[in-house]
């Protein structure tokens, strides 16, 4: 058979008590190696299992079930194999767990080589069928079919009538795949769902396909979004602008503003979407990263109040207005306002929610300004634990968040977005 084999198929098929499928696959398909999963011998019962068909010596294949006696040799012998050409992998026969466990283990295996596989699931018990269907799911590259024909009754297909025909499973392989990627968006982790899309490549059918770019340029966007690229994120976005509207409508009309300069919204929105993308950092454990955003947010804050209210900017103060505050300049004659310089200015020199939360806030505030200095992102070598962060989270939550919202409201921003999401919106219709 080796002549006429194709140079790089193998073909891995269950074995049971009918050869005919069998036969008709290697006959139609004309691998170059075939895989056998076969039963062993019955341990209570002692009788062979469907190892014999393969392995056995002279007549071991009855011609039709209802045969008194065998009257054929082995299927590899009826369908003229090389040696080496085949091998058996027992398999029992009604253990699912065990049957997939090897028979995944087999077609890894081979796929790792660079093999082309077809799975054949025609023969043996339901178990063996069921095992080899998952597997080659799980198997990634594994191809399915399975032989039928002609029905006369419930029980077997006509002999006779036989044909190996491809399985579409490309709807099930993408649905079982996309699941566990799309669940990164779980964590935040919005760019690890997008390269795991990319691996999965692009579908044939064209609505899977469609589905797909949806989630991998969704998940990109806001990956973006994440690393405040707002522009990036919208530009994406903005191809799917009607079910993103619809689906996610505060987020997609903030990050409008987010992405402008020109906006008047643009900066308060940035400070509210940098304390948003602090507390992502903290849930995902990364409390030194969640640290030095809530440092930047509070010396922001002031920072903004005093542009927007006073015109001024703590990187380049007025000289009258730095001096009177004990400002002194730097080395090249600038005058500069770090976080509690900046919020003293506001202070003294700002009313309303602002000054207020500095003056009632201003003994706490100094304290949480130290423990960052310790961090490793900062001026330390200690990196902050969870109880720092659940500390420094406790305050925030009651007293620096309300001072926000209520700096947004002042902007006319009543109803900032929501955190980013956390479950892909559109995950429902993947299931379907």
């Amino acid at each position: 058979m080796t002549d006429t084999a194709h140079t790089d198929l193998t073909l891995a098929c269950t074995v049971g008590g009918a050869h005919q499928p069998i036969v008709t696959a290697i006959q139609t398909l004309k691998p170059k190696r075939i895989v056998f999963f076969c039963t062993g011998t019955d341990p209570a019962t002692g009788k062979p299992g469907s190892r014999q068909q393969i392995e056995g010596k002279g007549l071991v294949v009855k011609a039709r079930p209802e045969d008194d006696k065998p009257t054929l040799p082995a299927i590899p012998v009826q369908c003229g194999l090389d040696e080496g050409q085949w091998e058996v992998v027992e398999v029992p026969a009604d253990d699912l767990d065990e049957a997939y466990r090897r028979m995944h283990r087999t077609l890894s295996r081979l796929a790792d080589k660079g093999a082309q596989v077809m799975a054949d699931y025609t023969g043996g018990t339901k178990t063996m069928t069921a095992a080899l269907v998952l597997a080659a799911l799980d198997g990634g590259r594994v191809e399915l079919q399975s032989v039928t024909g002609v029905r006369a009754d419930l029980v077997k297909v006509r002999d006779g009538t036989q044909a190996a025909a491809p399985v579409t499973v490309e709807h099930i392989r993408f649905r079982h795949y996309v699941k566990p990627i799309l669940a990164a968006w779980g964590r935040y982790a919005w760019d690890e769902a997008a390269r795991g899309l990319d691996a999965l490549g692009a579908p044939r059918n064209p609505e899977l396909r469609a589905a797909w770019q949806r989630a991998r340029d969704v998940s990109r966007a806001l990956a973006a979004w994440d690393r405040f690229d707002h522009a990036g994120a919208l530009e994406i976005l903005g191809n799917y602008e009607g079910v993103v509207a619809q689906a996610l409508p505060a987020h997609f009309i903030a990050l409008r503003s987010l992405a402008d300069p020109a906006k008047q919204a643009h900066t308060p929105l940035r400070l509210w979407d940098l304390w948003l993308n602090a507390q992502r950092r903290a849930a995902d454990g990364r409390y030194d990263d969640a640290v030095a955003r809530v440092y930047r947010l509070v010396e922001w804050t002031a920072q903004w109040v005093l542009e927007s209210r006073k015109g001024w900017r703590t990187a380049d103060l007025p000289v009258e207005v730095a001096e009177a505050a004990g400002i002194v300049p730097n080395r090249d004659g600038i005058y500069q306002a770090g976080l509690y310089a900046a919020w003293q200015l506001v202070a003294k020199h700002c009313t309303g929610a602002a000054a207020e939360f500095f003056n009632r806030e201003r003994p706490t505030l100094l304290y949480h300004r130290r423990r960052p200095n310790d961090s490793i992102l900062a001026h330390g070598t200690v990196p902050v634990s969870a109880p720092d962060w659940q500390a420094w989270a406790a305050w925030l939550n009651a007293n620096f968040e309300p001072l926000l919202r209520a700096l947004l409201a002042e902007a006319r921003i009543h109803a900032p977005f929501p955190q980013l999401p956390d479950v892909y919106p559109w995950a429902a219709e993947l299931a379907a």
